[in-house]
């Protein structure tokens, strides 16, 4: 089966309008996770990445394996006040309103070539914080890849538009 076939759409869910991607479905089927994993792999094996940072919560479950696939570290993009050590932090636009995201402050070393990780580009603002945050901490981005993206909202040109490459394994077309 395919990795798109895998993941199961609920309409209206959490609200009227939106077709609600359940990746769930995926991650219980063996094949479809292993196909993730080494379509992520396949794509970053020989782009020098150093370590993947993953954003709560679904790029905690993708990040690490593929972290594992590809011999290097995790590093965790929590929401604001989830992580227990001194942590650097940065604000970032939702469609209604803003939000906080932080990492902690030694987990990414100058210069480190950052891939950062979730399960879903939809309208950016996520990812661009994380994007953000990695240049905080004197990361550099080397992509942002994503198992579904969403192309009618933006957010995979808004990365591209920011000079960040964005590469996803499945796109769905509407919201």
């Amino acid at each position: 089966m395919s990795i798109k076939s895998l993941i199961r759409t609920i309409p209206d869910y959490p609200k009227k309008g939106i077709m609600f991607r359940d990746i769930t479905t995926l991650f219980s089927d063996a094949d479809g996770l292993r196909d993730v994993i080494d379509g992520f792999a396949a794509e970053y094996q020989d782009k020098n990445i150093d370590v993947i940072a993953g954003i709560e919560a679904r790029g905690f479950v993708i990040g690490p394996a593929v972290a594992v696939a590809l011999g290097i570290g995790f590093v965790t993009v929590r929401k604001k006040g989830k992580l227990p050590a001194e942590t650097i932090s940065v604000e970032y636009d939702l469609e209604y309103g803003s939000d906080v995201i932080e990492i902690h402050k030694d987990s990414i070393k100058p210069g480190q070539r950052v891939l950062i990780m979730d399960d879903l580009i939809a309208t950016g603002g996520t990812a661009l914080g994380a994007i953000d945050l990695v240049e905080k901490a004197g990361g550099d981005v080397a992509g942002c890849a994503f198992i579904i993206d969403l192309p009618d909202l933006g957010g995979a040109q808004k990365i591209r538009d920011r000079g960040v490459d964005e590469f996803h394994l499945v796109e769905f077309e509407g919201d």
